[in-house]
């Protein structure tokens, strides 16, 4: 019997996938290692031909979703990971986690993460925060974690798919999603994951030309869920008030950028959600938005922008 499944979408990742892979393999359990080459064109499908341990599936470069849906229809294990091919996992994390799994029979076993920067060599650490609300956490409350670095029960996660219509938010609808279920959460209290970051692209991070629509995918996102906890009389004050700082403010302010109506819309639903909010932050900003009100904020925001773009193409902009 299988008792862990790792899926892996690739697309062009050569360069990282070995160790990605090398990663899974530290493992005394059962296990399967599932990748989808979705359509590459650096030699990924000749390499994983290589690899007899390596279940390989090979798909036509229709996204990140998709191939991992179809490695997830394929998947026999009783636990499953999803694993992005520039990232790798710690050494005893498979084994560590699938012993909290068997000993709790929780249907996610979470973990803490760390990032490393390629460019940098710098390394940030993400503990696990514990929580006694997994919905509030994953709406923004506290450090919600990477759900890499989390196992979840196959037959619980049976009927959440990964959802192309919300671009880059993918994951957080993925994660939103399985929180809504209530799963019953135990704690691997170690690092599991390490995250990279790169100056090569991810999987399904956005261009600078294609931010509007991740950023209206998110919002549709957090409508949806609110929507479904109303609906269930699952919503309240701390789940509202949870979203509002860690995800509705910094989308507001974004869209705020090219489209202040719907950006003063989102505004307003940060209200309703939390009368009390004020923009967090003692710098210049939080002031602005706080002193002049969200709407002339923006615009006086826009104003400058407007004036600082020339220096800004110099390489001496003042930021905001």
């Amino acid at each position: 019997m299988v008792a862990l499944s790792i899926i892996i979408p690739s697309y062009n990742r050569l360069w990282a996938l070995p160790q990605a892979i090398d990663s899974c393999r530290a493992t005394k359990s059962p296990h399967e290692i599932i990748v989808v080459d979705d359509g590459g064109t650096d030699g990924t499908s000749d390499w994983l031909a290589q690899q007899p341990d390596i279940v390989h599936v090979r798909t036509d470069n229709w996204g990140k979703d998709w191939a991992v849906n179809k490695a997830f229809s394929m998947a026999k294990g009783d636990y499953v990971r999803f694993l992005d091919s520039d990232d790798w996992l710690e050494l005893d994390a498979n084994d560590g986690q699938l012993e909290v799994a068997r000993r709790t029979d929780a249907d996610i076993v979470v973990a803490g993460y760390r990032t490393f920067d390629d460019r940098t060599n710098h390394w940030v650490e993400a503990p696990w925060a514990e929580t006694d609300d997994f919905i509030a956490q994953q709406l923004g409350e506290s450090q919600s974690g990477h759900y890499s670095a989390f196992l979840f029960k196959r037959s619980f996660i049976a009927d959440v798919w990964h959802r192309q219509e919300f671009l880059a938010n993918d994951d957080r609808m993925f994660i939103l999603e399985v929180a809504l279920k209530h799963p019953r959460i135990a704690v691997w209290d170690r690092f599991a994951l390490v995250h990279r970051h790169h100056a090569r692209g991810r999987l399904q991070m956005p261009s600078a030309s294609e931010t509007v629509p991740v950023h209206l995918a998110e919002l549709k996102i957090y409508k949806k869920i609110y929507r479904l906890l109303a609906d269930r009389g699952e919503m309240n004050a701390r789940r509202g008030k949870a979203s509002t700082r860690g995800r509705l403010w910094p989308l507001a302010h974004q869209i705020a950028r090219y489209d202040l109506d719907e950006a003063t819309r989102v505004f307003e639903m940060i209200r309703e959600l939390d009368p009390t909010f004020t923009v967090p932050g003692s710098g210049f900003l939080p002031r602005l938005y706080n002193t002049l009100g969200f709407r002339k904020a923006a615009i006086l925001l826009r104003i400058r922008r407007f004036f600082m773009w020339p220096l800004n193409m110099m390489g001496i902009g003042l930021g905001q």
